[in-house]
């Protein structure tokens, strides 16, 4: 009895230390983003700009590396018995996604825009190579262009 009493202890310690460190993420993610709300990345089939007014184009990129904690990772687990949405593994691509995003902006040094911005997602740790998902990298990556003033 004792030994089930402390796991779900630590379950349950797993399930707010886990939901605790998403929810400051997401904030401090949103506190970032307001931020860089002047920097536009975008990506479109074709760009028509004066090339005349562009003073500098250079290669950016940010990558991120988020982990899910033991807690989601265990309903993960039961929820791929039943099938259907995985909400877990959702919310933890969705912030590597914004952090990656987030991080390529902050390479931006003075950019007026960032154009044909792609994002590559991976699973990398150690349960990655038995197909299982352990941490998430994103990786995006785009042109800033700088225009004269």
């Amino acid at each position: 009895m004792a030994d089930l009493i402390i796991f779900l202890l630590l379950l349950g310690l797993g399930y707010g230390a886990g939901s605790w460190a998403e929810k400051r993420h997401y904030q401090l993610i949103g506190k970032r983003e307001k931020q860089f709300l002047n920097l536009p990345a975008l990506t479109a089939k074709k760009l028509v700009m004066d090339e005349q007014l562009v003073e500098r184009a250079i290669l950016v990129s940010g990558s991120a590396v988020i982990s899910i904690d033991y807690f989601k990772r265990l309903l993960a687990g039961l929820r791929n018995i039943f099938g259907g949405t995985v909400k877990s593994y959702e919310s933890l691509i969705d912030r590597a996604r914004r952090e990656a995003i987030l991080r390529m902006k902050e390479n931006a040094h003075g950019a007026s825009m960032i154009v044909n911005v792609r994002i590559e997602t991976s699973t990398i740790g150690k349960n990655a190579v038995k197909g299982k998902v352990g941490s998430v990298e994103a990786l995006a990556y785009g042109t800033a262009i700088t225009m004269k003033p």
